[in-house]
């Protein structure tokens, strides 16, 4: 059984910077793909940036350049570093872990409880 937790949400002015982690407890396999997804209400749910199994990265063309998504395997730990905050990225944000390959948000299996990010201008 794989148990996803989000930390490192909070509210930042704009320009700031945050660091998500995602801690897996129970056994995430190596040919999973791990990902960030955020929501806002009233919207569907949206990918961030994914990482696949052999560490390939995809980004969302709104925070290509300013958000990285890295993972160490020995902690069991995902990251999402994000830059250059702006407004519009306020969003509870996801992690998520799948079988690769990966598909659209509803496909995915394990789905950790969400953090808040709130950038204020």
């Amino acid at each position: 059984q794989v148990h996803l937790v989000e930390s490192g949400g909070g509210s930042v002015q704009a320009g700031g910077s945050l660091r998500l982690a995602c801690t897996s407890s129970g056994y995430i396999a190596s040919s999973y793909c791990m990902g960030w997804f955020r929501q806002v209400p009233e919207k569907d749910r949206e990918g961030v940036a994914i990482i696949d199994s052999d560490g390939t990265t995809i980004y969302a063309d709104s925070v290509k350049g300013r958000f990285t998504i890295s993972k160490d395997n020995a902690e069991n730990t995902l990251y999402l570093q994000m830059n250059s905050l702006k407004p519009e990225d306020t969003a509870m944000y996801y992690c998520a872990a799948d079988p690769c390959p990966w598909g659209t948000p509803g496909r995915w299996n394990y789905w950790g409880q969400g953090t808040q990010v709130t950038v204020s201008s």
